[in-house]
């Protein structure tokens, strides 16, 4: 009998990476301490490990790195687009100079394989600073007026998932446009925007015109609710969503919020089943499922239900989940306990609920926190699987006979954040993207950004586009 070869391990190193024991906040071009003190550490999700000390900003923190931005807006903002666009530039340039180092670094703090830091997140980041520095120099020609002006200074508060890359969806066209910036990145995932103010300090960005304070929610809300922010922009959830709407709510602040997400990736009977299952795959394995616009739902014409089930099956037998830094790694840690803790719980409700749950044969590591890839088969619309965001690598499984059916199960849900269209037939295609309420439709594929493209959503998914000439708009006194 042959043998079956296996994948050598392909560890990434960890030396190219220099992880300082601490951190202080980022504020008017330096590094400085939190005025109380306080510091929180920073953990691997793989290992446990503690990666680094970093300080914990509170209200006067938050108001001096405000100051610092809008004492830095009035030099900033009075620069000709196309001087602020070499600042810009500068960034994209050492962003790719330093692309392997900051891809480590993202795995280390964040969990997902290295893989995806290196060949997805780090080149979109560079791609969005690129872009809108283009854009710097051409604000009167975006649709928004002769001499568009920035609104000030933004309030940024980024989520975990992918942390370098949203922090580039929100300070590159803030400072393409003319703005200046305080942003919040996670707590559990603070390290590359730490990494990224001193590529600002390597570029000669002004002092001031971009702040990093690191903390909990408490920091957050301490920098949303702060009477000198012109903008507020916020991706993560929900529920917090809410909460920030309701503290501007009054106020003369504008806001972007981009919030949760439950996807549907519909499969009709002429799709190519191979291809489509890949899609199915990236939708909602990329980055342990941890994406708000993942395609958490799967939608499959009851006729090719089973073919295209016992093929995702087959395929999830092969997903190699391990040590996010081996390059051969499918599926990386969870960000969090916290998160494990959540994904696990809406799992075991699942199955309480008669959901019938499958996962492949997989060897979980023993320290860190991990989740295997799961199905839910049996799965019907009044299911928890089915309505709530789970954020984790777990596909609930629904059918449908007719296109009317899939529209109607698809938008059957308070979210509206993407969806995915599998088929052969490019007039199928155009029907039924028309009719599904959500900011992206993909077309035989899923996943898949670009800088100039929006992103965005419906319902309580958010309000607002990032990327693209829309994602200008935000930061335009328009």
């Amino acid at each position: 009998m042959a043998s079956v070869f296996e994948y050598a391990p392909a560890p990434e190193s960890r030396a190219i990476v220099d992880i300082a024991p601490s951190y202080g906040l980022f504020i008017d071009g330096e590094f400085t301490g939190a005025a109380d003190g306080k510091v929180f550490k920073t953990v691997s999700p793989s290992t446990e490990e503690v990666l680094s000390e970093v300080a914990q900003a509170g209200s006067e923190d938050i108001d001096r790195a405000v100051r610092a931005a809008r004492k830095a807006f009035e030099k900033w903002s009075a620069l000709p687009g196309a001087e602020r666009a070499k600042y810009l530039f500068r960034i994209a340039r050492i962003i790719q100079e330093r692309s392997r180092e900051l891809a480590v670094l993202e795995t280390l703090d964040n969990g997902k394989p290295i893989k995806e830091t290196r060949d997805t997140d780090l080149p979109l980041v560079a791609a969005h600073f690129f872009y809108y520095a283009g854009w710097a120099d051409k604000l009167g020609h975006a649709g928004y007026g002769p001499e568009p002006r920035p609104l000030g200074v933004a309030g940024q508060v980024i989520p975990w998932n992918f942390p370098l890359l949203m922090l580039a969806w929100k300070i590159a066209p803030a400072l393409a446009t003319g703005n200046t910036v305080v942003l919040k990145p996670a707590e559990t995932t603070p390290l590359s925007a730490l990494f990224f103010a001193d590529v600002c300090r390597q570029a000669g960005l002004p002092r001031g015109v971009v702040n990093i304070v690191t903390g909990d929610g408490g920091t957050g809300a301490a920098l949303v609710s702060h009477p000198d922010i012109d903008k507020v922009a916020f991706t993560g959830s929900t529920a917090v969503g809410k909460a920030i709407a309701r503290e501007i709510a009054g106020t003369d602040k504008r806001v972007t919020l981009e919030l949760g997400g439950k996807g549907a990736n519909i499969v009709f009977d002429d799709a190519p089943v191979d291809q489509a299952v890949e899609g199915i795959v990236t939708g909602i394995f990329f980055n342990q499922g941890q994406v708000c616009c993942a395609g958490s739902r799967l939608l499959v014409q009851e006729s090719v239900h089973d073919e295209v089930l016992e093929s995702l099956k087959r395929r999830l037998s092969t997903l190699r989940v391990g040590d996010p830094l081996d390059k051969n790694t499918d599926l990386g840690a969870i960000n969090s306990a916290e998160q494990l803790a959540r994904i696990t719980a809406l799992a075991e409700t699942g199955e309480a609920e008669g959901a019938e749950r499958w996962s492949p044969a997989c060897e979980l590591p023993s320290s860190g926190y991990w989740f295997a890839p799961t199905l839910f088969t049996n799965v019907t619309q009044a299911h928890t699987v089915a309505r709530d965001e789970i954020f984790g690598p777990v596909l609930s499984v629904l059918t449908f006979r007719t296109p009317e059916e899939a529209v109607a199960k698809a938008n059957n849900t308070q979210y509206g954040l993407s969806a995915g269209i599998w088929t052969e037939k490019g007039s199928r295609i155009l029907a039924v993207a028309s009719r599904l309420r959500a900011g992206v439709v993909w077309a035989n594929t899923f996943n898949k950004f670009d800088p100039t493209s929006p992103f965005g959503g419906y319902k309580e998914s958010g309000y607002g586009r990032e990327g693209g000439r829309h994602g200008l708009e935000a930061y335009l006194d328009v």
